[in-house]
């Protein structure tokens, strides 16, 4: 099989089935002529890298269990052998400990923003509770603006700041 198609039969580029390769993490074939050649095992372990980045790992943490990556998955029927698991059990820990620190890192800078748009615009913001901090009944229709007023709607006037109804902000 060719590189094009192997790129279409995996979603990817040339490009990147070529990165790949000089990554360490496939070695296809070569005819005598010096042309890429690619067998059906490729196109499973190149989708299995694919796979794998999309969830989150780099490139780096694929190559350090590189050589486990065409074994059978745990508890696969085929009785294939069982890979050593530690390097996948320690790069998915090391992994996810960095998500996890990123999502807590994010977490924080949304209560700052939230809270400091609260004491800067008051009455025109409704800061809305972060997924997974506000129960099904606590939902306002505004959420759906992202805490800001619906844009079909004006809003009231301060009093004596001016002589009416304004446009509400638009996104």
């Amino acid at each position: 099989m060719r590189i094009g198609d192997v790129a279409a039969a995996t979603g990817l580029t040339t490009r990147a089935v070529r990165y790949y390769e000089e990554q360490g993490l496939l070695s296809p074939g070569r005819t005598p002529s010096g042309h890429r050649t690619y067998t059906s095992a490729d196109v499973r372990r190149l989708r299995t890298v694919s796979e794998l980045l999309q969830a989150g790992l780099t490139v780096s943490d694929v190559q350090s269990f590189a050589h486990v990556l065409d074994t059978a998955p745990l508890g696969d029927p085929s009785g294939a052998g069982e890979p050593d698991r530690c390097d996948v059990a320690e790069v998915a820990q090391h992994r996810l400990g960095e998500l996890d620190q990123r999502i807590a890192r994010l977490s924080s800078i949304r209560d700052a923003l939230a809270s400091q748009l609260t004491n800067r615009f008051g009455d025109l913001f409704a800061p809305v509770p972060a997924p997974g901090r506000e129960s099904a009944s606590e939902s306002a229709p505004s959420s759906r603006h992202g805490g800001l007023p619906d844009p079909g709607l004006t809003v009231p006037p301060r009093a004596g700041l001016d002589d009416g109804p304004r446009p509400a902000y638009s996104a």
